[in-house]
């Protein structure tokens, strides 16, 4: 008689214990949620053999793993953002002050000829800050993912012709330089689906490149039967260059931050030939950095005619 009383209350104290261990690993759970939320990087874990809130535990760790990864992202990230913006703060300084300083020496030199030699100076550095000011306000265009050149503006141009004209524009550091850029295309009327004044940004961007941080000597080569565009030049051996990081934006190899670079240039010729359908790689072989434009596959040579001759001569 008394037996057949205790056996109910037995089946209903088990259920009983259940959820108060049930209940227990969830107060445990929860205490260790606040734990995290303060700043601790433990992992949940729950004394209990009920597998909803194991698979529970598990899952919320996966979630707490993510945003502790999505964090230190972002941590870098600011990191990273604080140091380009300091380093482009700088480099805009620069050319900045050396026009002023060389303004103030103009104000105060009688010697008609040398006022002349430093306003032509103070010339330069305000180039040298245009040229920055321009790559970045392009660079703020092209952060943007729905950038994109109006379809009327991509026209057939031939290659050669504008080059010429981007190399003019640096005749004068050739000639300090006492170089002259060498200029090789198996067909003289190679012609690209391009941008006009993104394709000689481009050009402009790997000139300059060559100039400031090369040691000396530049070669652009075309071949037959090929949508590429080779720009090549030596690097100077006390500068070790990445190639895998080169068209990273901010990216400099030469850590005396030389004048006129403002770690945009090479950004840019990788973005612009992107949003054009075409593509950019670098290859280093020993101290020779090779640039090679991928233009789309419409890339055209008309002209079977040879132009290997030196443009600045």
């Amino acid at each position: 008689m008394y037996f057949l009383l205790i056996l109910p209350a037995i089946a209903c104290l088990f259920p009983a214990i259940s959820l108060g261990r049930l209940c227990a690993a969830i107060r445990s759970v929860c205490r260790q949620l606040a734990e995290i939320e303060r700043g601790s990087h433990m992992e949940l874990t729950a004394d209990t053999r009920q597998k909803p809130l194991l698979e529970l535990c598990r899952s919320l760790n996966r979630i707490i793993a993510a945003k502790d990864r999505n964090h230190l992202r972002y941590e870098r990230a600011e990191k990273q953002l604080k140091q380009n913006i300091t380093n482009l703060a700088h480099d805009i300084r620069t050319p900045l002050t050396g026009a002023s300083g060389y303004l103030q020496l103009a104000r105060e030199c009688e010697d008609a000829a040398k006022r002349d030699h430093y306003l032509s100076a103070a010339d330069r550095r305000m180039a040298e800050l245009t040229d920055m000011l321009d790559k970045l306000f392009l660079y703020t265009k092209l952060v943007n993912d729905n950038f994109t050149f109006p379809g009327e503006n991509m026209k057939k141009l031939q290659v050669l012709p504008l080059l010429s004209d981007c190399l003019l524009s640096f005749y004068t550091e050739f000639e300090e330089l006492k170089t002259s850029p060498e200029v090789r295309f198996d067909s003289e009327g190679f012609r690209v689906t391009a941008d006009e004044d993104a394709l000689r940004r481009i050009f402009m961007n790997l000139l300059q490149n060559a100039l400031l941080h090369g040691a000396g000597g530049l070669t652009v080569t075309q071949k037959a039967d090929s949508g590429c565009l080779i720009f090549e030049n030596p690097v100077p051996e006390d500068i070790t260059l990445d190639v895998s990081q080169i068209f990273d934006l901010f990216y400099k190899a030469d850590t005396a931050r030389r004048k006129g670079s403002s770690g945009l240039g090479m950004f840019i010729v990788r973005e612009l030939m992107r949003r054009m359908g075409g593509d950019v790689d670098a290859e280093l072989d020993g101290n020779m950095l090779r640039i090679i434009l991928r233009f789309p596959p419409d890339a055209s040579v008309p002209d079977s005619r040879c132009a290997d001759r030196f443009l600045l001569e």
